[in-house]
């Protein structure tokens, strides 16, 4: 991929009809992100996935374990250990579920919601280098038929 800013070349091999596979665009849109992703959170000690988690933490969705695993694709026992580190951190709990008292959930401390807030606005700052070739709109859209490609729903 090309780098990221305002200048933008076109690999050769984009030419390629795997330069318009889905699949592959996804994929490298994603690492370009990651590239981004990793500096804008590592000054706050978290990663993608315990950024991941903390997100989900916060949102007052009560997520459980489960939820998250399932959400994120990943085993539970990666989730167990995200959830272990931002606990001993301080940045998250287990605790009883509001909606249904027998769930375990996972939320957000106080100063799980304060990291988060810092985190978050490194991210948006690094999501808009990602997208720096897109307008506001774009991205917008962009991301709109993603959630669509995934869910069915635009909202």
């Amino acid at each position: 991929m090309a780098a990221l800013g305002t200048e933008v070349r076109i690999p050769r091999l984009a030419a390629a009809r795997l330069g318009s596979d889905v699949g592959l665009l996804l994929t490298k849109l994603r690492a370009a992100g990651s590239l981004l992703s990793y500096p804008a959170l590592a000054d706050y000690g978290l990663r993608e996935r315990s950024f991941a988690v903390l997100t989900l933490a916060c949102s007052g969705l009560e997520p459980t374990p489960r939820e998250v695993a399932d959400f994120l694709h990943l085993d539970p026992g990666q989730v167990a250990a995200v959830v272990d580190d931002l606990e001993w951190r301080g940045l998250v709990a287990r605790a009883q579920g509001n909606q249904d008292r027998r769930a375990r959930i996972i939320v957000s401390t106080a100063e799980g919601r304060r990291m988060h807030g810092k985190a978050r606005a490194a991210m948006d700052e690094a999501e808009l280098g990602q997208l720096a070739m897109l307008s506001a709109e774009e991205s917008g859209e962009l991301k709109r038929l993603l959630r669509k490609a995934l869910w069915g729903a635009a909202e």
